[in-house]
């Protein structure tokens, strides 16, 4: 038997976690590493963004799922639904070419997870790890863009404060109007909603889609796809630690791979250039329209208030398509 563990989230505050097989499943290796893979990936490392981990997302998801009265077994879905993020989290998706969906993580979660140390620890709670495969049979950590879910509303919730754009206290509130009608999650005040829909696309207009850490996803995947060709790195390497794999690239003293890793820094200058691009690039596009409980039913916001709807639609427009782009470096 495990002793209960208080986890001190840097959202929630501190949350008591009884449950052996969330305790066990916490100490799993494939957990622990998720230590090492920051949300932002390469701009994290560099110091841009935060250092927030998936583990951290992770137990976020968690406890945010539970205090929305998720079932364990929903619980065990969210504190896994990242297992298989590899090193430096969704820059891999530019490695292999899936920037518009970002994932890849989902497409190998069956075989990382089979090969882990997950399936073990669950047999030992009576789980089967098959059943944890599809996110889609748990409404409350995972539901399709734009509405709002446990997952999404956690790195959310991580962001907008990390980014400056919400209080700590504006979180915490925004957290305490959210609501679960018929397994879905909306909010009980419109203006919290309409809130959250607009500080969301801040979040996303400042760095999810941001056309400087776009930049630097791409120059990172680059430096990635040479060191593979180079031999230097493999696709096993992806399930290393972001730590790991930046070093083994930065100690390469590899031509093609040293001159990719001296654009991936922060002095690096990006532009929009569609006479003489470095490369073309797109990015998934992140926006949301938070369901609002009026009169016992879930109504968007975009009914609710049109102009945020036009709103909406008009950045999702702007964002979208294939992006030119100049890097400059500074010598």
């Amino acid at each position: 038997m495990h002793a209960p563990v208080i986890y001190t989230d840097s959202l929630y505050g501190e949350e008591e976690i009884r449950e052996t097989v969330l305790l066990d499943l916490m100490q799993t290796a494939a957990v622990q590493r998720l230590k090492g893979v920051l949300q932002h990936g390469i701009t994290g490392l560099l110091g841009i963004t935060s250092m927030t981990s998936r583990f951290d997302h992770s137990m976020g998801v968690m406890i945010l799922a539970r205090r929305l009265g998720a079932p364990l077994k929903e619980q065990i879905a969210a504190l896994l639904h990242d297992i298989s993020h590899t090193a430096f989290s969704h820059v891999i998706d530019y490695v292999v070419g899936a920037h518009n969906e970002q994932s890849y993580h989902e497409e190998v979660k069956e075989e990382y997870l089979h090969s882990s140390d997950v399936p073990a620890a669950l047999e030992r709670h009576g789980y089967n790890w098959r059943d944890f495969l599809d996110e889609a049979a748990y409404p409350i950590l995972e539901q399709p863009a734009p509405a709002l879910c446990a997952d999404r509303l956690d790195y959310f919730f991580r962001d907008s404060v990390d980014l400056g754009l919400a209080s700590h206290e504006q979180v915490i509130q925004a957290a305490a109007s959210l609501v679960v009608n018929n397994g879905r999650v909306g909010v009980q005040d419109v203006e919290i909603a309409r809130w959250m829909g607009y500080t969301f696309m801040a979040a996303d207009d400042l760095s999810w889609s941001n056309f400087r850490e776009v930049g630097l996803y791409e120059l990172a995947a680059q430096a990635i796809r040479e060191g593979i060709r180079a031999g230097i790195l493999t696709e096993e390497d992806f399930w290393g630690t972001d730590v790991d794999v930046w070093g083994r690239l930065a100690s390469a003293r590899h031509p093609g791979v040293d001159e990719l890793v001296k654009l991936v820094d922060t002095r690096t200058q990006f532009y929009w250039d569609e006479q003489e691009p470095t490369f073309y690039v797109r990015t998934k596009i992140r926006t949301i329209d938070p369901d609002v409980l009026v009169d016992g039913e879930f109504v968007p916001l975009s009914q609710l208030d049109p102009e945020f709807g036009r709103q909406r639609q008009q950045y999702v427009e702007r964002k979208n398509g294939t992006w030119p782009v100049r890097a400059d470096a500074v010598r």
